[in-house]
């Protein structure tokens, strides 16, 4: 099943899926050129000597929102040019309702079926590394926003919608259905039955379309959980846009660099960082000895968990800092929403840790089922009795990645973190305010790393 193990053995049309392959990932601790205890211990005394360095050598704001050297502007007109916007449009729309179709039409186990594979591994994985490298690219392409502007026209509907979405709603209907997502994707039963995709995502589309008629297309932004995914993600592109619109080569951290609190962003932030947690969990020997791998009650409660510590880490930071420098008040309750950003690279880090793997090995049964979606026989490719290259990627590879990816996230996370605070507080308070978040990201590095290399 995706998302807790991959079917094995032989599939048509001569592909051959690996025996006991793990869904998330390949490398281990024995595939380290040192010791778990080492990793564990060295990472977390990087994010540590990274704060420290950076109390002594960042005195002042390095990272400059309106900063950036502006692209071509050949390149930034075919950018922002509305053939790209449409091709794009056209070719997700094509996609998602091809892998409707599939799902609901196609052969009846996930071992051939298309829909599961696109949705759980290129989807839902790829979405992150496309973001970061392309900005926010869902939102320029998501089929429900071009199927909610073609109901608008056909009821003659005005797209702002009949009521504006509360600005105090923030996105937390995003969190809300990432938290849904990634239990479905870890812990539900039947998760990759392909007919329980193709309603996942009909019901996931009806109510996003409804919410979107009633709010205005507004509603994507945040309501969306996959659009504000891939947005918020997108803020660590190294390509971006200033206020005044010009779209310019940025460093990738600048765009975290916003002062004013969002709401809901640190509740989303949490979600994703914790569930990633929680996938490493799962696979740690304690785990698959003390838990039995088909209790729904175990594995609901063992996410909510995951996602409830990083949470109480987190917020608990937030309160530690108020203190510190006599925050209170709404500037204390503010302080939680105004630093949620620094958490994206710490989120990035996890989900390239636990999914680097998975979306390049397993990755390619997306494009080998996608070739006969129909398993007619009829290989679009002109191939047969071609296999899934599981060397692509060797596991001492997906190790160096994995732990690598953890450390950096939460050094790019208090690099960040260390910058906001020196905009938003004064200069004799910011270092004791930051050693409470300094502690959790030292906290969270050690315990990402412990649940990746106890495996």
């Amino acid at each position: 099943m995706l998302g807790g193990g991959l079917p094995a053995g032989g599939m048509p049309g001569g592909v051959v899926l690996g025996e006991g392959v793990l869904a998330h990932g390949l490398g281990g601790r024995t595939d380290l050129p040192m010791d778990g205890l080492t990793a564990i211990v060295g990472g977390g005394a990087a994010v540590a000597a990274s704060f420290l360095a950076l109390t002594v050598a960042w005195k002042r704001p390095r990272l400059r929102p309106e900063g950036g050297r502006p692209l071509p502007a050949g390149l930034a007109r075919v950018l922002d040019g509305r053939a790209l916007t449409w091709a794009g449009r056209v070719l997700a729309l094509a996609a998602a309702l091809l892998v409707v179709v599939v799902a609901f039409a196609g052969p009846p186990t996930d071992a051939e079926n298309l829909a599961p594979w696109a949705l759980f591994v290129t989807f839902w994985v790829g979405l992150v590394p496309a973001s970061v490298l392309l900005g926010p690219v869902w939102r320029r392409v998501n089929p429900l926003r071009t199927v909610h502007a073609a109901l608008c026209a056909l009821t003659r509907t005005d797209p702002g919608g009949r009521r504006a979405l509360p600005e105090a709603v923030g996105y937390r209907p995003a969190a809300g259905w990432l938290t849904g997502f990634v239990w479905l994707e870890l812990v539900a039963p039947n998760r990759s039955d392909p007919r329980v995709v193709g309603w996942l995502i009909v019901g996931y589309a009806v109510v996003n379309v409804a919410a979107a008629w009633w709010f205005g297309r507004g509603w994507f932004t945040r309501g969306d959980g996959f659009e504000a995914y891939s947005s918020l993600m997108a803020r660590l592109c190294p390509v971006g846009r200033r206020s005044d619109g010009t779209l310019v080569w940025r460093t990738p951290l600048t765009g975290l660099m916003r002062v004013g609190g969002e709401a809901g962003l640190a509740a989303t932030a949490c979600v994703l960082i914790g569930s990633t947690g929680f996938d490493g969990v799962t696979r740690t020997t304690y785990w698959r000895d003390n838990v039995d791998p088909r209790s729904l009650a175990a594995g609901t409660a063992g996410l909510a968990a995951a996602i409830g510590v990083v949470a109480l880490l987190y917020f608990g930071a937030m309160r530690a800092s108020a203190a510190l420098t006599g925050l209170t008040g709404q500037d204390a309750a503010a302080l939680a929403g105004r630093f949620a950003a620094t958490l994206l690279p710490i989120a990035f880090g996890y989900t390239l840790a636990h999914y680097f793997s998975f979306f390049l090995l397993e990755g390619q049964m997306t494009f080998i089922l996608a070739s006969d979606p129909f398993a007619t026989g009829a290989n679009l490719l002109g191939q047969t009795g071609y296999r899934v290259d599981y060397g692509l990627v060797t596991p001492a590879v997906t190790a160096q990645v994995q732990v690598n990816a953890i450390v950096l996230g939460h050094i790019c996370g208090t690099i960040a973190a260390h910058d906001l605070a020196l905009r938003t507080r004064p200069r004799d308070r910011t270092l004791r305010g930051q050693a409470p978040i300094a502690l959790v990201m030292v906290a969270l590095t050690c315990a990402g790393l412990f649940a990746l290399l106890s495996g």
